[in-house]
């Protein structure tokens, strides 16, 4: 199977999507954009067979630490350019400045049955699947920057955002004529442990904690010295990107590392190999620069690059900039690119060997049962992304699984 890092054009054409959903970032300071490129992909073709105009959505509550009477929903996004959510009954409906209520604030929660499963249908869309625990989200519609309704998304990480306090967490897809295709995301932040069950075509999984795995992804993140700050009490862990935004981790942490591979790679190649083909690099004057089929250069990232694997570490949807930064994205988290001068490595077991890593990420897929967790941006590169799709879908579950052993 082709690995999607390699069929990286497709990703821009989910970066594009969203600016549609966190568009509003310009406009209201407290706007959160949606996580970068962690949102689910959609393939250039899709199967001759056009998908269902709506899918059936099961909500299971397993937590363990919250009845079904404390947990609310919100599924919000996009269609064909505006901002939409759903409603309990299964229809979109666009979002209105007139929703907000006296307090200022959207009330778009679905409830969860009063106990057992829930099930929804979920119109084609792309978007989120918000679950908040004990309280309800305040999502605000605000104007954009054109003058459209959009959505003020939470952002957990920003200590004056409303939500802040709230328990929540979110999965991200994209359900359209072509297939459903999802993920879990901790690229962003983790606190909620979630599941996606994906039937149709075969019977996927992803997502799913091992037994104790919140509580040890907490305690892996709060060992780790430099990343301590980003553990919010029992409440969420945030990532070391936003982490630094807000002062809560180094903006220099990984600058040894990047230093040593600026160093390391003036004297000796690295190759990175994508569907256009291999491409063959140094260091040149201040400027990575690759051979290959085409020529691609990038200058010495910073750690913030690093972390959200955009700056110096931007991919534009060429073909060939675009998967070659994605695949030095992955290596700078993974901290694998001097110990593998041909990239991508696709064996988990030598990834986060060094001091200076990305011990959020590492963290986050020791969790899991399958060691997939989208950790940072890029985490899709050799498919250690908790990423699952199917072009004939008949069914997407959403587990919220045990906090607890």
């Amino acid at each position: 199977m082709t690995s999607r890092h390699q069929r990286h054009e497709r990703h821009l054409g989910r970066r594009r999507l969203l600016l549609a959903l966190g568009g509003t970032a310009v406009a209201v300071p407290t706007v959160a954009t949606v996580a970068p490129y962690a949102l689910a992909d959609t393939p250039a073709t899709g199967d001759a067979r056009a998908a269902a105009a709506t899918l059936p959505l099961t909500l299971v509550n397993d937590s363990g630490s919250f009845g079904n009477a404390n947990v609310h929903v919100y599924i919000v996004g996009n269609q064909d350019g505006r901002q939409v959510r759903v409603t309990p009954d299964g229809t979109l409906a666009p979002i209105a400045l007139s929703d907000n209520g006296p307090d200022g604030f959207t009330d778009y929660a679905i409830s969860l049955a009063g106990s057992g499963e829930t099930r929804l249908s979920l119109p084609q869309m792309s978007g989120r699947i918000y679950v908040s625990l004990g309280q309800k989200l305040k999502f605000k519609a605000v104007t954009d920057g054109n003058g459209n309704a959009a959505l003020q998304y939470p952002a957990g990480w920003v200590t004056s955002d409303p939500n802040y306090p709230v328990l929540h967490d979110c999965a991200e897809f994209t359900y359209n004529a072509a297939g459903m295709f999802c993920n879990t995301t901790m690229v962003d932040m983790f606190s909620v442990p979630l599941s996606i069950r994906l039937t149709g075509a075969k019977d996927q999984t992803t997502g799913r904690l091992r037994a104790g795995g919140r509580a040890a992804a907490f305690a892996a993140v709060g060992q780790a010295e430099a990343f301590a700050r980003l553990v919010v009490d029992d409440t969420r862990v945030i990532a070391p990107g936003h982490g630094l935004d807000a002062g809560l981790f180094a903006k220099d942490h990984l600058a040894p590392y990047i230093d040593e591979v600026w160093s390391t790679y003036t004297g000796r190649d690295l190759t990175v190999t994508t569907n256009a083909g291999t491409f063959t690099g140094r260091v040149r004057g201040d400027r990575f620069t690759f051979d290959g089929p085409a020529q691609v250069s990038f200058a010495k990232p910073s750690t913030r690059d690093v972390l959200f694997c955009d700056g110096a570490l931007a991919a534009p949807n060429d073909g060939t900039t675009g998967p070659v930064a994605a695949v030095l994205g992955a290596g700078f988290n993974r901290s694998t690119l001097l110990s593998h001068p041909a990239q991508p490595t696709t064996d988990a077991a030598t990834f986060y060997r060094t001091a200076l890593t990305n011990h959020y990420a590492k963290a986050m897929h020791t969790a899991t049962e399958d060691g997939k967790a989208y950790g940072f941006a890029f985490d899709d590169v050799a498919d250690f992304a908790s990423y699952i799709q199917d072009t004939a879908p008949t069914g997407i579950r959403l587990t919220l699984t045990p906090f607890g052993d």
